[in-house]
């Protein structure tokens, strides 16, 4: 049985910030991952969450989308969010897309170590990410949105999802 068939979801490399000793530039880090894109296999769906900023560009955009991998759109304390974006440019680099809600783990953790309530109100926030997925679903080229939420976005991932599905269908 083939573990990379087309029920399982998309594959994630999460990247690192990567320090200037290893990538100094952003030229020699897509001279890395292009090849390394070339070499996925085509019968499954990849996604890519990049964790400098700096590189967060219509540049990288158009090398993702070359290869049908998706740009992971995050809700961290260290990333821009969707609509934050100095830069606009196309965020759809696939036939899907793959959205994380991470949050601040420091700082949530700084607040409590039990993931049973909402302990952050992030109504505000998964307001915009509705605004956001909405565009997504009227551009015909997404046929999917894979959505994720950990405790340390809220406090309780759970209550997160609820309450992006309250607001989705207007019940917030």
């Amino acid at each position: 049985m083939d573990i990379l068939g087309p029920k399982l979801g998309p594959i994630i490399f999460q990247l690192p910030f990567f320090d200037r000793w290893k990538f100094p530039k952003q030229d020699g880090f897509l001279a890395v991952l292009t090849p390394f894109l070339k070499k996925l296999p085509a019968d499954h769906k990849f996604a890519i969450e990049i964790r400098n900023k700096k590189w967060l560009d219509a540049r990288f955009a158009d090398v993702l989308r070359e290869h049908n991998v998706a740009l992971a759109l995050t809700d961290t304390s260290f990333m821009p969010r969707p609509w934050e974006l100095k830069q606009k440019f196309d965020l759809v680099t696939a036939d899907f897309t793959y959205v994380r809600w991470l949050g601040d783990r420091k700082g949530i953790e700084e607040q409590t170590k039990t993931w049973d309530k909402t302990i952050v109100d992030r109504t505000s926030d998964l307001k915009n990410w509705v605004t956001v997925f909405k565009s997504l679903v009227s551009n015909t080229k997404v046929l999917k949105i894979f959505a994720f939420s950990n405790n340390h976005y809220a406090g309780h991932g759970p209550a997160t999802a609820k309450l992006f599905w309250d607001l989705w269908n207007n019940k917030q």
